[in-house]
């Protein structure tokens, strides 16, 4: 496959894109690129794999984010990785937490881009799969214009399959993560010039403040060959459900909630069974049915049985009782 079917992705996301919510959102879109939260080498090399990269089938296609900075440590991970049937490997140079800066990657890696591109080549020797990278358009003081093309030249000169660019600086000193998020203006127009530079045989992803499909197909159309959700797609995961008609061209079909609720009910009683507990699945689910009738009691169910000692799958069948899945259909 090559890399530019991926038009449409779910961003990776700390916390949030573990492997419930990406099993859970596989159900709404059998198209979309998905990523896990970033995951660090060292933890791949020295820890437990299978907890960290383990995966079920259905989740494809499924990249995984990594995070360091030591070519070798990268590289060992991209292949152990490889090893678990990962289609990607991405490399983290956009987070700009505290304890991604400590460990000396993430945002801060914007910062040496002679430093990205060694990893990125030392990952291709090691894997067959694409290697990919998402970035900033900077950090801190830095110009957006000489630092994301000297970024940008370098990985891709150094093999990297695609760029994924969140189109805001991140500001590592005097903003938080949360508010690196919001705070630092949008620059669109920064990324849609890096595509249009490099040309068509360059795949240049788009991700940051993209609410809605039709805001996603509006940045496709302004010269983006992806554009990757975060929150959007967490928060309001039904929009997934138009996203392979939207993107993909596929035939638009409503959705059968009842069977995607039995899907999701049988994976909680498999997760259950292992030793699981029922809320590490539904936490993903609350915002399903935003803005439709019985969604305020659907949230508040999940929210308040599903915690409880004991939750089994049936509590997944008596929230969704609770929506009009007629009005559904008329908004589909």
């Amino acid at each position: 496959m090559k890399y530019q079917s991926h038009r449409f992705a779910v961003a990776p996301m700390m916390d949030w894109t573990d492997r419930h919510c990406r099993f859970f959102h596989r159900q709404l879109t059998s198209r979309a690129l998905l990523y896990t939260e970033m995951v660090v080498a060292d933890a791949i090399i020295h820890g437990d794999r299978d907890r960290l990269l383990g995966h079920d089938a259905v989740e494809h296609p499924l990249a995984l984010q990594l995070g360091g900075s030591q070519p070798e440590r990268l590289a060992q991970a991209a292949r152990i990785a490889a090893e678990y049937g990962y289609d990607e490997i991405n490399l983290n140079v956009g987070c700009p937490s505290d304890r991604v800066q400590s460990g000396t990657f993430g945002a801060c890696l914007m910062r040496t881009p002679a430093l990205v591109a060694d990893c990125v080549a030392a990952m291709k020797a090691e894997v067959r799969i694409p290697v990919t990278v998402k970035c900033r358009i900077g950090v801190d003081d830095q110009d957006p214009e000489p630092a994301l093309d000297e970024l940008a030249d370098r990985v891709l000169a150094a093999g990297s399959d695609a760029l994924w660019v969140h189109a805001r600086k991140a500001w590592l000193q005097g903003l938080s993560p949360k508010e690196n998020r919001d705070i630092p203006p949008l620059d669109y127009a920064r990324v849609h010039r890096l595509k249009a530079r490099l040309g068509s045989d360059r795949f240049v992803g788009i991700n940051g403040g993209i609410h809605t499909l039709e805001e996603a197909l509006a940045q496709r159309a302004a010269g983006a060959d992806g554009v990757m959700l975060g929150r959007a797609a967490y928060h309001n995961p039904g929009l997934l459900a138009a996203a392979d008609a939207r993107f993909y061209g596929e035939q638009a079909a409503p959705v059968d909630w009842d069977a995607m609720i039995d899907a999701m009910a049988a994976y909680a009683s498999r997760h259950i069974a292992a030793g699981g507990r029922l809320v590490h699945v539904t936490r993903h689910m609350t915002g399903l049915f935003h803005g439709l009738a019985g969604a305020r009691k659907w949230r508040q169910i999940l929210s308040t049985e599903a915690p409880k000692p004991g939750a089994g799958p049936d509590v997944l069948k008596v929230a969704l009782a609770e929506i009009c899945l007629d009005e559904q259909a008329k908004a589909a």
